[in-house]
């Protein structure tokens, strides 16, 4: 069954993003290439949150897997445009070892003969659009959805708060690394939150429940658990990005430590007296490999690596318990406490 919904979430995707690549042929190839890195750009994922959207559907009862499907794309375009941007935001021409949408066209910018400037332009404007795309059809599958028209109105209110809140905690994480006050494990915690609990999380499990009918209280907790669980599972991510083997997690164990990337491993750092140890190597842009394995002897033995796994830890006893609800299903209750299970098994 799980391989089915997979298949179907997938054909959905490409089906939206195949129609848009052939309106696209009417505007040039340069138009219709945008598209092609765009489709590129939101393969591949773990389809997490479209899972999360039709697990609460048909834990609530849903059973037309056709009508869920516009909502559960929408949620993974909506991630797509995010990372799209986000790559933007961090500078990024690569995402898991092959050229991101920026990267794609600054390859082709060279290629049609552009300058190194001209092609940095490119780059930005293509990824810029992208996202912007993306966004636009994560709302238009939620628009055009044939339920009621109260449904509708609740459920792109759901997704207007996701990228509205969202859009906050990705401020917030680039504004914190220049605050002259120390960054508090609070406010970290906090944008995780915002930036990706949220819409990772909460609103998917809200807008499966809401499609299938669930009552108010209902949404309720599954908003405390997807915010819970969100913030476990990017606190896990976080210690990843320092602590993980790239060949496992696809992501580069320096890249953190190069930006000056405020994470919850970082606030709990500043407080300790291995700070002064640690702050010449965060946010330099150039840190090697052996300056990033003394950094990370160092938050070993502060008691930052212990205190970021307990507060995740933490975080998930908490989400289990929100789950002890009469409003929440027991199978459904049981799939998603299985989530939380996955999230304390992962590699390093």
């Amino acid at each position: 069954m799980t391989e089915l919904i997979t298949a179907g979430v997938e054909t959905e995707i490409q089906r939206y993003l195949a129609t848009a690549r052939l309106r696209a042929s009417d505007y040039g190839e340069h138009y219709v290439a945008l598209w092609d890195a765009l489709a590129r750009a939101s393969s591949g994922g773990k389809r997490g949150r479209p899972a999360l959207v039709l697990a609460a559907y048909s834990g609530f009862g849903g059973s037309d897997l056709q009508l869920a499907l516009p909502v559960a794309v929408s949620f993974e375009l909506l991630h797509t445009a995010f990372i799209i941007h986000d790559d933007v935001i961090d500078r990024d021409l690569t995402r898991r070892g092959s050229p991101n949408v920026a990267g794609e066209f600054t390859l082709r910018a060279l290629h049609h003969g552009a300058t190194a400037d001209q092609a940095g332009v490119w780059a930005t404007t293509a990824a810029i659009l992208a996202g912007d795309l993306a966004l636009s059809e994560a709302h238009r599958a939620v628009a055009t959805l044939p339920v009621a028209p109260r449904i509708r109105g609740r459920l792109l209110d759901l997704l207007d708060r996701a990228v509205f809140v969202t859009a906050a905690g990705e401020l917030a994480d680039v504004t914190n690394t220049a605050q002259r006050a120390p960054v508090t494990l609070t406010d970290v915690l906090t944008t995780l939150e915002r930036k990706t609990a949220l819409y990772s999380f909460e609103a998917p499990l809200q807008a499966g429940a809401l499609l299938a009918g669930a009552p108010p209280s209902a949404l309720d907790v599954l908003g405390q658990f997807g915010r819970l669980i969100g913030v476990a599972f990017q606190l896990a991510d976080d210690v990843l990005g320092v602590f993980g083997d790239p060949a496992v997690t696809g992501k580069s164990a320096l890249s953190d430590l190069r930006e000056g990337k405020l994470t919850a491993l970082i606030a709990y750092a500043q407080t300790t007296a291995a700070w002064p140890a640690i702050s010449p190597f965060i946010g330099t842009g150039t840190t090697t490999d052996e300056e990033a394995e003394l950094v990370r002897a160092h938050l070993r033995a502060c008691g930052a690596v212990q205190a970021v796994d307990e507060l995740a830890y933490d975080h998930l006893r908490r989400a289990i318990d929100v789950l002890d609800s009469p409003d929440i299903p027991s199978a459904l209750r049981e799939t998603l406490i299985g989530l939380t299970e996955s999230a304390t098994d992962r590699q390093r």
